[in-house]
């Protein structure tokens, strides 16, 4: 059905504004869009596939055959109206032509536009091959358990002397080719378990390779408990405690943010530092990419006032955790670092005891963690590392993509294996995400293969903004769990949390179960967007001591004035927001303008949402404000952006009052959700970041428009001149594209924070197909051919 009624007005949505549909579809749910017969409730589909229509829960005969006329009779309007226009601008001038909902234009963002299949889409070879002839015992055994290698894995296995290479693509099977490496030299070569040291990033990654060794032919329980598997700071915290108990006691870990934050907010006051208005957690993001790159406080030149400030608050972290006789997660690196650099003898001990090493996830290593492994490998070269450069993401922690890129210049003996075959993902999803990570430049040049096929390729779809999206991903996984998926059969994946601030909403108020991970506060609670609520609360309750806590800042004044406004308050027997001009000792252009605040919050009460944010910007002051903190060196988030999706959040929203209800709503739930458990089947919502390493059959992409994905911050970079931070936001695209096993949906939003949006680069190179590419070779080495693997023996 194409017509209904909502709020006493007829609604025909061909030539409904494409920005309404989505309160259109809030009405239907609170049932105030009805029939034009029968006047029952109506409910609004907004879809992934088909154009938007309302659907009659319990039609009658009457009601469809009455439907069926309005809806030809309104058609046929359209359509005279139309000529109309055509013969008017023969004659000479020109009225806005009306819109058709079928018509398709990306140019005309009320028009709803069919998605996309992605066509450059190379045919279909299945690669998988049958073994054929002698096949090595042990192989043969590990078949025999369910345990199945291809030909390049098991050259990875056998190749166990001198410097190793695995360049391991999405889906390839790393883990289980680290796994069976080790338990290969252990039964088959009759390695000491006590000789061998495996690294991983994370401890989910250390347990998980535990667990699957225990299930291999021939390990005893005794020889794997014998086996240092772990992370870095496990495995070099326990050598720290080991030598050095007492300076490295547990309790003396700041273990928790928190802990390391009141630090650095006390070395703020120091320098007059709102603890309100700075980015202190960036502060510490930074803190922690300088102690990785081994630069100490001294040796950190500030690149502009941001790190500047920064440095003050490193070098005083550094002064008072010193005192306290604390250390942080960094400086378990940093401290074996010094200890084994300035005691040669442990060095050789330690170089003497782990004559194998072996590292996992290696595209994510940082200098420091190079600089230890580089150390305690040095006397045997026998290193293995085994990673993807093409899914290298992690910058912001100090990982570089160069330190796999140059390993063979380190280690010239180095022998390479490159696992390109993809078990998890569908020919046509591969085949896409190749056609993507061709294009960056510092890269070894390599092509993930399928070993299955599906005829579904990716699909790109073009809602109109971020809460159509959100709309439309929720209505199309609901219709596939009707037509029997699980919920955890699917991943929403977005760039950065605040992107997902309608996502979040919309599965709030569905009947989905989810699970998200991610980290950091509500969008509602960020600090541009808490001030501007600031105001509305206040326009709202002149009284809201806390509102009025929340804006001090913005209104350019210190928070100790806090105390002055309300004493100013009681004084005068008047509220708070009253109360702002009589506040004393203040410059006079400050005065001047908190004498104005008070006829003005008034005005707030009786506006829009959008209206009360546009007048609280242009009005009172607050793009005065937001133009003089910048982004306060948070290159990320940008306050401007935050208020531009409040005002998204804002459009759906008739009066203050409601719009601050449904914020406080939806501030408890997300608390409730960082809190909740894991539930096994549950959709997931969460980061590219986070989703590396995981797989889900159905997978949707968030926002794929420039400035969301690639990221501003990257756009930026590359108009200077860098091109490093927009590698990377493909390498993102790159990994959120391979989580998905059978169907890859990407979001093309018309609008972002409310301008018009421009298709992502990425989106744009899914389109063209990646010429085949040879293997074994990085940007800087084309013309080196791939090295031959010896199945050197022990001997």
């Amino acid at each position: 059905m194409q017509v209904a009624y909502h709020q006493e007005k007829l609604i025909f949505l061909p030539s409904c504004e494409r920005e309404i549909w989505q309160q259109l579809y809030m009405a239907s749910i609170r049932q105030e869009v009805t029939c034009i017969h029968c006047h029952s409730p109506l409910r609004m589909e907004l879809s992934i596939l088909q154009p938007p229509s309302f659907i009659h829960l319990h039609p009658t005969k009457e009601c469809m055959n009455a439907t069926m006329m309005l809806e030809n009779k309104m058609k046929e309007t359209s359509k005279k109206e139309d000529q109309r226009t055509e013969e008017q601008s023969s004659a000479g001038f020109q009225l806005p032509k009306r819109r058709s909902i079928t018509t398709s234009s990306i140019d005309e963002p009320e028009i709803w536009k069919k998605p996309e299949e992605v066509r450059a889409i190379p045919p279909f070879e299945n690669n998988s091959k049958q073994m054929t002839g002698d096949i090595h015992s042990y192989r043969r055994m590990l078949m025999e358990h369910g345990i199945f290698l291809d030909h390049n894995q098991w050259k990875a296995v056998q190749t166990t002397e001198g410097p190793l290479l695995i360049l391991a693509g999405a889906g390839s099977g790393k883990t289980r080719v680290l796994t069976t490496r080790t338990a290969y030299m252990l039964t088959e070569q009759n390695y000491s378990p006590k000789e061998m040291i495996l690294v991983t990033f994370t401890a989910k990654a250390a347990k998980e390779m535990k667990e699957r060794m225990r299930l291999y032919p021939g390990l005893e329980s005794r020889t794997l408990n014998q086996l240092m598997i772990g992370t870095f700071h496990s495995i070099f915290y326990k050598m720290l405690m080991h030598h050095e108990p007492e300076k490295w006691a547990p309790t003396n870990l700041l273990k928790q943010d928190w802990l390391r934050q009141a630090m650095i907010k006390e070395a703020g006051r120091e320098i007059d530092l709102d603890e309100k208005d700075f980015a202190f957690d960036q502060a510490l993001t930074q803190i922690s990419w300088w102690k990785n790159h081994l630069l100490s406080p001294e040796h950190v030149k500030a690149k502009d006032v941001w790190e500047e400030r920064v440095v003050y608050l490193y070098k005083r972290y550094e002064q008072m955790r010193l005192a306290k006789n604390a250390f942080d997660f960094d400086d378990m690196l940093l401290g074996l670092y010094d200890l084994l650099n300035h005691n040669d003898l442990l060095l050789k001990r330690y170089q003497q005891r782990f004559s194998y090493v072996s590292v996992d996830e290696y595209q994510d290593i940082n200098k420091v963690q190079v600089e230890l492994i580089t150390m305690l490998s040095d006397r045997t070269k026998n290193l293995c590392v085994v990673g993807d450069d093409d899914q290298s993401i992690y910058a912001f922690r100090g990982s570089d993509p160069s330190y796999i890129l140059n390993f063979k210049e380190h280690y010239p003996q180095t022998k390479m294996v490159v696992l390109a075959e993809n078990y998890r993902s569908t020919h046509e999803i591969v085949s896409s995400a190749n056609n993507v990570i061709h294009i960056n430049r510092d890269r070894y040049s390599k092509q993930l293969l399928a070993q299955t096929s599906s005829n579904h390729p990716p699909l790109l779809f073009y809602p109109y903004d971020e809460e159509e999206e959100a709309t439309m991903i929720v209505t199309d996984m609901k219709k596939k769990i009707e037509a029997g998926a699980q919920p955890s059969d699917f991943a929403v994946l977005f760039r950065t949390n605040t992107s997902a601030r309608a996502l979040i909403e919309r599965f709030v108020s569905s009947s989905i179960p989810f699970q998200l991970d991610a980290d950091g506060e509500s969008f509602y609670r960020r600090k541009a967007v808490r001030k501007i609520l600031a105001f509305l609360r206040l326009g709202i309750n002149p009284d809201d001591s806390q509102a009025l806590s929340d804006l001090i800042g913005a209104l350019f004044l210190k928070q100790q004035t806090l105390q002055e406004v309300k004493a100013a308050s009681i004084t005068n027997d008047c509220s708070y927001v009253d109360a702002l001009p009589f506040i004393q000792g203040l410059k006079p252009f400050q005065t001047k303008k908190l004498e104005t605040l008070p006829a003005k919050f008034k005005q707030l009460k009786s506006k829009k949402p959008i209206d009360a944010i546009t007048f609280i910007e242009q009005e009172m002051g607050f793009n005065e404000y937001v133009k003089k903190q910048g982004s306060e060196g948070n290159k990320m988030e940008r306050g401007s952006d935050d208020v531009r999706d409040l005002k998204v959040a804002a459009k759906l929203h008739s009066t203050i009052g409601e719009f601050l209800d449904y914020i406080d709503h939806m501030t408890i739930k997300y608390e409730e959700l960082r809190n909740q458990k894991s539930y096994s089947d549950s959709a997931q919502l969460m980061t590219i970041h986070r989703a590396k390493g995981l797989e889900y059959k159905h997978v949707y992409i968030l926002s794929a428009v420039e400035g969301g994905l690639p990221h501003d911050y990257a756009l930026e970079a590359w108009r200077e001149g860098d091109d490093k931070p927009l590698e990377e936001e493909r390498r993102l695209m790159y990994v959120a594209m391979t989580r998905a096993e059978k169907s890859l949906h990407i979001s093309v939003p018309i609008m972002r924070r409310g301008k018009k949006a421009f298709r992502s680069r990425f989106v744009r190179e899914i389109q063209r197909m990646a010429p085949k590419q040879s293997f074994a070779t990085s940007s800087r080495e084309r013309n080196l051919p791939n090295e031959r693997i010896n199945n050197d023996s022990r001997n």
